[in-house]
């Protein structure tokens, strides 16, 4: 009578003991599987992808573009788009490669040739994250990283604007994106990545002999070493306020005292031609910009949101800074002032953006306004160099500014996230935070940036004037670039 019950319940004792065994196994099989891409942070970093392509062209094109005079509006609209043509090109030949890989020789500095023309990339190659355990496919990394370097070149155009040849031009951007922009990049960006620094760190937390912690211990430090020399100091940049702006901004500096002055300036008006277009301009930046800094996070989550957060509320706080301090000194407030005010605060915090909290975010933008309001109006009449559109004073100071305060910002007691710990592999812990120590480490990635690009911009002008010379004729300027550089206007009427 009770040997039916008794079979079934034996057979379920078995059921639940295969499905136990299927669960281990699963699971075991599940810690030594290869990470797989989620959809949705692969879709997020394709959006963001597009939308930093679209803070070139047209943002960055129509906000330059407007604020040139009617006969260069044309030749600055083909230098952008110029720039960008060719910098996608050398991207996926040597750019990529040199950048965001391990440089067997100098790697503190440059990148390898692992990825040369994109060699042992496909479909299913994938790149880490800021997370343990999670990736995305390589190819939309890369293309993401080729937005990034698409832009920054052409942020330096503005420097120079309406006095330099077209050819002289694409070959300094050649040049420059080889041996100032890619070395840069792998100096603030390059690292082996959460996965294989908390590898090494679960590796010597298991270690129990003094000889397997000393060979675990090794190999951490040689990890924690395979990174670019402003990662290793620990420098924080989420999303290029010195690989971007502070590069490009002192770079237009150089080149706009190597070139020299406009013809007539000082003598003639130079106001912008449509600031129809430039406010055009300036919104699709602002646009774009949520691409630009939630995308560095290369995932979406939490912190992208955050980065999404102090983009919107960073940028307001300038806008309106810069307008309030214009209007308090010049006693009108401008639409040109505004949009540069934000553009000043986008800069300021694109360091900061996954790093501080919203309310360090608007602090930043209110501060940034009027420092950068003051190197446009007052340091550039003192000392008389003719920065075209505000490059260095927009870009660079408002790069420092915001790199030097996110070594505050992300202070957890001001509401920022604190230092990322990655040797915890179960998820990323903030760790000890020094202020005194992080700014320093800021000042001195930032110092570093100033330096080389600086230094490195000014031997490049000097060989591609010596090679095909910078300027057109006096004529050709005044004639515009539009006609001596294209032989076509911007505008027919």
């Amino acid at each position: 009578m009770h040997s039916l019950p008794s079979r079934r319940s034996g057979l379920k004792t078995l059921g639940l003991a295969l499905a136990g065994l299927a669960l281990s196994a699963g699971a075991a099989f599940a810690d030594t599987a290869a990470p797989v891409p989620n959809k949705g942070d692969t879709a997020w970093m394709l959006t963001s992808s597009a939308l930093v392509l679209m803070m070139s062209i047209p943002g960055l094109a129509l906000f330059y573009g407007g604020l040139v005079r009617t006969k260069n509006m044309l030749s600055v609209l083909t230098q952008v788009f110029a720039i960008v043509a060719m910098v996608g090109v050398v991207w996926v030949i040597y750019g990529y490669s040199e950048a965001f890989t391990h440089g067997d020789i100098a790697n503190a500095f440059f990148g390898g040739g692992s990825r040369l023309f994109l060699r042992g990339m496909d479909a299913n190659s994938t790149a880490p994250t800021f997370s343990n355990g999670v990736v995305i496919p390589e190819y939309a990394y890369m293309v993401f990283q080729m937005t990034f370097a698409m832009i920054t070149p052409a942020l330096i155009i503005g420097a120079f604007a309406e006095r330099i040849k077209f050819s002289a031009m694409m070959l300094f951007m050649l040049l420059w994106v080889t041996f100032i922009y890619f070395p840069i990049a792998h100096i603030v960006w390059y690292w082996a990545g959460p996965d294989a620094i908390g590898d090494a760190a679960k590796a010597l937390a298991a270690a129990t002999t003094d000889a397997a912690k000393q060979a675990a211990q090794a190999k951490l430090d040689a990890v924690n070493a395979d990174a670019g020399l402003g990662f290793q100091w620990g420098a924080l940049d989420f999303a290029g306020g010195t690989v971007v702006h502070i590069n490009a901004g002192i770079a237009g500096l150089v080149g706009a005292l190597i070139i020299g002055k406009r013809v007539g300036y000082g003598k003639e008006s130079f106001a912008p031609h449509s600031l129809t277009m430039s406010m055009i301009g300036a919104s699709l930046l602002w646009v774009g910009w949520f691409g630009f800094n939630a995308g560095s996070n290369l995932e979406s989550n939490g912190t992208t949101a955050l980065a999404f957060v102090n983009t919107m509320v960073a940028t307001a706080a300038a806008a309106l800074s810069w307008l309030f301090t214009e209007w308090l000194f010049k006693g009108k407030p401008s639409l040109l002032g505004m949009i540069s005010g934000a553009v000043a605060g986008l800069v300021a915090v694109t360091p900061a953006s996954g790093f501080a909290g919203p309310m360090g975010s608007v602090v930043l933008g209110l501060v940034v306004s009027p420092i950068c309001w003051f190197f446009v109006s007052v340091v550039k009449n003192k000392f008389g160099y003719d920065d075209a559109l505000d490059v260095f004073g927009v870009h660079c100071i408002g790069g420092i500014t915001g790199a030097i305060g996110t070594g505050i910002l992300v202070a957890p007691y001001l509401g920022g996230v604190g230092i990322t710990d990655y040797t915890n592999f179960a998820h990323n812990n903030a760790g000890t935070y020094d202020m005194l120590g992080q700014v320093w480490i800021q000042a001195k990635n930032v110092g570093l940036t100033l330096a080389w690009s600086g230094i490195g911009s000014a031997i490049l002008y000097k060989v591609v004037d010596l090679v095909i010379g910078l300027r057109p004729t006096p004529d050709e300027e005044r004639e515009g670039l539009d006609i001596a550089d294209h032989g076509e206007r911007a505008y027919n009427y």
